[in-house]
């Protein structure tokens, strides 16, 4: 009886076993059956797989031109749209364009392309349904160029207001200056490059600047002695090929540097330490006709010449670059070259710009110099290694085309890029400065045009302001206002009239000035017989105070400063 039983569950079991069996392989024959369908299904899709983005765009069931087309849409609205950079009153506005951003979106899609496609069925199969399910992000890989974006960094933290200004030197004459540094704020670089790293791929275009407090480094006189010290050598010119060789001043110090190390111990703002000129035989003058024969670029802009201050400042930092000789590979410093704009050096007080508002400052007009000198730069084909544009728009030169400077903070550089040494010629006469630059032609000269493209305009505010000292019904303008605008300018080199290149310089962008009105409040008792008075008064004054702080020009619609 129990062998019975026990026969009966054998039996049951081996049927239940090979109903499993058959269920089981039926299954698997589905689901192979089933996978290669849906492979098959999707290896004739040419559309990208559901739940794939790119940067959070989805760019599900598109064919890669369809997502190409919608990414670069993506990467020109946003990626390439200004950040605004904020501290205190201070506003920066940058353009990654700036720092010329290399994108893979080809390459980046046809990533995309691949999955679900790229292996065999069975993990073809998991991916399709894992992305389906749990979604896939792919980023964007976007360079940018290094340098650039690290020098925007330090530009941006020299325009910081309380900004730190590190110790610095200049040659004038016999003598070494030393100006000592103060201590200020200055970007926490790191951060403010993953602020805006971040704001680049984002709708969320405003960042607060970093910053944190620092203190200056130590003036250190062996270093700066190491870094002037010359010995004196002969310019000559060597033919076959030709290779210009400019003469080199000698230069040491005219005391020991433990004597310097002394003058350095009192506490001053300005140390000057004596120097050790020693003239080379041969000079570049002597071989200019060989070494510099022909002019290589020009540039000139207009001045008022009855402005004296301006006229005098122009003249004192003109005379500092006239002359000068840039060697290939080096590179030209405008603070450096002209040194600080102080009063014992002969500057004047001019208008500047300093915290939104044109004021009167020392060496007021020299940017006109660092401007002219940038546009000759440019059409002789040099390399421009910093450059900033001013806040506002100015008179000389057409927006995207200036060069502000700053001692100790903004400064106007360039690399003589070219194969043959230049020099820099200034000529500052009858409301004229004209820059010219000298070398030898190379093999392969190009045309050279500057094209600027205006892309936003913002139009000035005005702003009233009640006055009792002019009458009821008069009113003045104290400070002409003057739109901002955002630009971009290029580079263009032809040969034989056939274009090479474009590059982006710059993409510029100046605040709108405000307009400031000055409304008269005071009562008029008599009209009829104080009409001429008044009217004589209000004329008067206004005419002595736009005298006394500004000067002004209209130029292509724009009401324009001087600085």
């Amino acid at each position: 009886m129990r062998n019975r039983r026990n026969k009966r569950s054998k039996v049951n079991l081996i049927k239940e076993n090979s109903k499993t069996i058959i269920i089981c392989l039926s299954l698997t024959i589905g689901i192979i059956f089933i996978s290669l369908i849906f492979s098959i299904i999707n290896l004739a899709n040419d559309k990208i797989l559901n739940g794939i983005s790119i940067n959070n765009i989805d760019i599900s069931n598109l064919t890669q031109e369809q997502a190409s087309e919608k990414i670069k849409d993506w990467y020109n609205e946003v990626v390439l749209k200004n950040i605004n950079l904020r501290y205190e009153d201070m506003e920066e506005s940058i353009n990654i364009a700036e720092f010329e951003p290399k994108e893979n979106i080809d390459k980046t899609i046809e990533k995309a392309m691949e999955i679900g496609r790229d292996g065999n069925i069975i993990t073809n199969n998991y991916t399709i349904l894992a992305t389906l399910i749990f979604h896939k992000n792919i980023d964007l890989q976007i360079d940018l160029n290094e340098e650039k974006f690290n020098n925007k960094i330090i530009e941006i933290s020299g325009k910081l207001p309380g900004a730190i200004v590190q110790s610095s030197y200049y040659i004038d004459g016999e003598n070494l200056i030393i100006k000592k540094g103060t201590d200020g704020i200055t970007t926490k670089d790191d951060e403010l490059k993953k602020k805006i790293e971040e704001s680049m791929v984002s709708t969320q275009k405003d960042i607060q600047i970093p910053v944190k407090n620092e203190t200056i480094e130590e003036i250190d006189i062996e270093k700066i002695h190491d870094e002037i010290y010359k010995e004196a050598k002969n310019a000559y010119v060597e033919e076959n090929p030709t290779k210009v060789y400019s003469h080199v001043e000698g230069i040491d110090f005219a005391i020991s540097i433990e004597e310097a190390k002394q003058i350095l111990e009192e506490e001053k703002e300005e140390y000057i330490i004596p120097l050790k000129i020693s003239m080379p035989e041969v000079t570049i003058a002597d071989i200019a006709e060989k070494a510099f024969p022909e002019k290589l670029s020009s540039f000139t802009t207009r001045y008022d010449a009855s402005n004296e201050n301006r006229s005098t400042n122009i003249s004192l930092a003109a005379e500092k670059i006239d002359g000068t000789v840039v060697l290939p590979g080096e590179t030209f410093s405008y603070n450096k070259t002209v040194g600080e704009r102080t009063i014992s050096e002969g500057y004047k007080e001019a208008t500047v710009y300093s915290g939104g508002k044109i004021v009167q400052g020392i060496g007021g007009g020299i940017c006109q110099l660092s401007t002219t000198l940038y546009n000759a730069v440019l059409y002789a084909n040099l390399e421009v290694t910093k450059r900033s544009n001013h806040r506002f728009l100015i008179s000389y030169a057409d927006p995207g085309r200036d060069a502000t400077i700053s001692w100790g903070t903004v400064d106007f550089c360039f690399e003589n890029s070219r194969q043959y040494p230049i020099k820099i010629s200034c000529i500052v006469q009858n409301g004229l400065l004209r820059i010219d630059i000298y070398g030898l032609k190379e093999e392969e000269e190009y045309d050279v045009k500057l094209e600027t493209n205006i892309l936003e305009e913002t139009e000035f505010k005005t702003n009233y302001i009640d006055d009792p000292n002019y009458y009821e019904g008069t009113e003045y303008i104290q400070q002409y206002g003057s739109k901002g605008l955002k630009c971009e300018t290029y580079r263009i080199l032809s040969q034989n009239g056939k274009v090479v290149s474009k590059d982006l310089l710059s993409i510029d962008t100046y605040s709108s000035l405000e307009q400031i009105v000055r409304k008269g409040t005071k009562e008029v008792e008599e009209v009829s017989t104080q009409t001429e008075e008044i009217t004589q008064n209000n004329n008067q004054n206004q005419t002595d105070e736009k005298s006394a702080l500004y000067s002004i020009v209209v130029n292509d619609g724009y009401i324009i400063w001087n600085d």
